[in-house]
């Protein structure tokens, strides 16, 4: 059975799909196969593959009755990895989607019909704390958290971190925290350096990859591919994801081991 990865964040523009796009090309190029799900209504995953609104069948022809789940994932050229994209969605709907994807049930019925094809399974949720969200958190083995080092996303963390219990206490006592990753890192400068700290003196499970601010996500983002498929060399911000996808596997790997190392109570009389 494919792990399931909820990747979130509380606030927008943090580069949580940037993220989740390029994570899921490092697990591959690993040997991983992963389902790349993205649940924004926006259809960041699409558009950061610079395709249109509507270019591709995904989740909501699937959640509508209009597609099955297998119809509607799409094989990339990237051998094990394929996408769950969101599908044509009029904006004006966003609210019927939402509450599609919501609906008890709904996601985990989905991917249920898909997950033994892959190794894992990752969700790209839109920011904040609604219903996608809560959705994804429902139906996820884990909680990667993005962080954008700025004050104002350190501040809102604890809200996150609150639903995330209530989840767990609620109707998913499976989850866990896969761990905090810091986005948008500049150590030079002193704001995102304070929040670097504050983290790290303040915060379990800050992971210790971290994605930097760079220009390279943006010239990948122009062109509309991962930035480990731009030409040239291999570049250091490509290597911090290959180094990411190491440290999400080994985390992985230890829960498994854990949960394997559970026994129940027992009496010998």
């Amino acid at each position: 059975m494919a792990q399931r990865i909820c990747i979130t964040s509380q606030k927008g523009g943090v580069g949580k799909t940037t993220v989740a796009l390029n994570l899921a090309v490092a697990l591959c190029e690993r040997g991983k196969r992963v389902l790349l799900v993205d649940l924004d209504p926006q259809g960041g995953v699409g558009l950061a593959l610079a395709r249109g609104d509507t270019a591709l069948i995904g989740l909501t022809e699937v959640l509508t009755g209009r597609a099955r789940p297998e119809d509607a994932v799409m094989a990339t050229r990237l051998e094990g990895l394929s996408l769950l994209p969101r599908g044509r969605l009029d904006p004006m709907d966003v609210p019927h989607y939402e509450q599609a994807v919501f609906a008890a049930g709904a996601l985990a019925k989905v991917i249920g019909a898909l997950q033994s094809k892959f190794d894992l399974v990752l969700y790209d949720t839109p920011a904040g704390l609604g219903m996608p969200t809560r959705a994804a958190l429902s139906a996820s083995d884990w909680a990667l958290v993005i962080v954008q080092t700025e004050a104002l996303a350190l501040r809102s963390l604890s809200q996150l971190l609150r639903v995330l219990e209530q989840v767990r206490a609620t109707v998913n006592p499976g989850l866990k925290l896969l761990g905090l990753l810091p986005t948008m890192v500049e150590l030079r400068k002193e704001p995102s350096r304070e929040v670097m700290e504050e983290l790290w003196g303040g915060f379990a499970g800050v992971m210790e990859s971290t994605v930097p601010r760079a220009e390279v996500f943006a010239a990948a983002s122009s062109r509309g591919v991962p930035v480990a498929f731009l030409e040239g060399p291999l570049s250091p911000e490509a290597r911090r994801f290959e180094s990411l996808a190491v440290e999400v596997e080994t985390t992985l790997n230890q829960g498994a081991a854990h949960a394997a190392e559970q026994r129940p109570a027992r009496q010998l009389l």
